[in-house]
This record gives structure tokens, sequence and C-alpha cells, in this order.
């Protein structure tokens, strides 16, 4: 099947930084950073250094600015080493997004907005589901920390553009074992409990409890990582 057309993606990418999707992949996936710069304008040039070899296929800026670096049909090179359930090579198989914001501050309004209505043409030109929509910490929890616990993943829940626990979650289930099937890769427990944590539950503190257990069983219950099988 050809790629969907990206109706505002250039032709021509400003990065130089991608190249094609390994094994004929498509994109299931969108992963959300923060770019940890001062700067939009710092973060577009290394985001386009052929040195640093790194991209993403959109940065967004502080006033709501999206602007396509490498087109959506190519991989580009945001994700590094990570998995999110079978999926180990996450740059050929995502679309990665680039928030203008050092990291240490709430995200602005304009930006906000301007990311649901990007993800919106996102996840309705590649058929992606909302629980596909994660932050670079999800695939990374030992090396990553964005889009960090500032970052509102409940009002991209409340647009359907991402998901959110519900009250049906088991105080007893297994949090290790709840974080696989929801999609996390192996890690330590307290890396886990941290990234969950500062998507889903970032006024808490202190040692796993029921309600961390009841929240991750809601969503690995209702949003079970590649169908419910094993993650590789």
């Amino acid at each position: 099947m050809p790629a969907p057309a990206a109706d505002t993606a250039a032709e021509r990418p400003a990065s130089p930084n991608h190249g094609p999707r390994r094994g004929g992949a498509r994109p299931d996936l969108v992963v959300i950073h923060y770019t940890a710069m001062a700067t939009a304008a710092e973060a577009r040039a290394r985001l386009c250094d052929p040195a640093a070899e790194v991209s993403a296929h959109w940065l967004i800026d502080e006033a709501g600015r999206a602007e396509a670096l490498v087109p959506e049909a190519l991989r580009a090179w945001h994700a590094g080493a990570g998995a999110w359930g079978a999926v180990s090579d996450v740059n050929s198989r995502s679309i990665g997004i680039e928030l203008a914001n050092p990291g240490d501050r709430p995200f602005a309004a304009a930006q906000m907005a301007a990311l649901e209505r990007l993800l919106a043409g996102i996840l309705g030109r590649w058929a992606i589901p909302p629980e596909r929509v994660i932050g670079h910490a999800d695939m990374a929890p030992a090396r990553k920390t964005d889009p960090g616990p500032r970052f509102d993943w409940r009002r991209l829940a409340r647009a359907g553009l991402s998901v959110w626990p519900g009250a049906a979650g088991d105080a007893a289930a297994d949090f290790t074992a709840s974080a696989r099937r929801f999609g996390y890769p192996p890690a330590a427990p307290d890396l886990l409990l941290a990234v969950f944590r500062a998507r889903f539950r970032p006024w808490a503190a202190g040692p796993e409890t029921a309600a961390d257990r009841a929240a991750l069983d809601d969503l690995a219950r209702r949003f079970p990582v590649d169908g419910g099988g094993a993650a590789a």
C-alpha cells in the first residue's frame, strides 16, 4: 500500500538526517519529545545538523508553529535505543514530534493546540490508535525522561489522541507484569514506576501504591500492546 500523503509535510526534507524505514515498515507509533534546548531555533539547528545525526519528523515551537523536518514516510533519527512492546526499531515504526521546551517549564497553550491538530492528522493519515502515542521516556525508561511530568497527557486523552487510566483496575495486580503488557520495555521497577507516574500520576511520590497498580492494570487490560502478545 502506498504511503498516505502528509497534507503539510515538506516534499524536500529540511533535515538531512533520515533514511528509508527498514524492512518496508510503516509508522504505527508516535513518539513525543521535548527538545531540552533553550530555543526552538537552537533545536532546529541541531536536528538539521548532519554531524549531530539526530532528527525528528516535526518540530513545534512555543508559539505553535509546526515545521516538517523529515517526511513522515521516511525514517527519522529521534528515538534511539528502546522498545515498545515487540517493536525494537522504534525509528522505523514511528513518527517523532519534538516540542521546543527546555524540560523545566509548562508547555505553552499554543504549542499544545498545535500538537493536537498535528496528532489528529497523523493518526488519521496512518491509522494509528491513540494508545500508540507514547513519550520518549515510555520506550526508553533507563535513558530518557521526556516529555516529562509537566506535559499534559490527560488533555490529549480527552481529545482522543492518547489514553488515560480508568477506575476499573486491580489494585493487587503485579505492577511489572502490567507494565510489560501495556508496552513498557524491560527495566528496573523503580524506573518503570518513575516513567509511569511522570505520565499518568505526576502528583504521586514514594513507594509503589495500590493506586499505581490499579491504574496500570486498567491500561494494560484495555490497551494490551501488540494485541496482548508478549513483548519481544
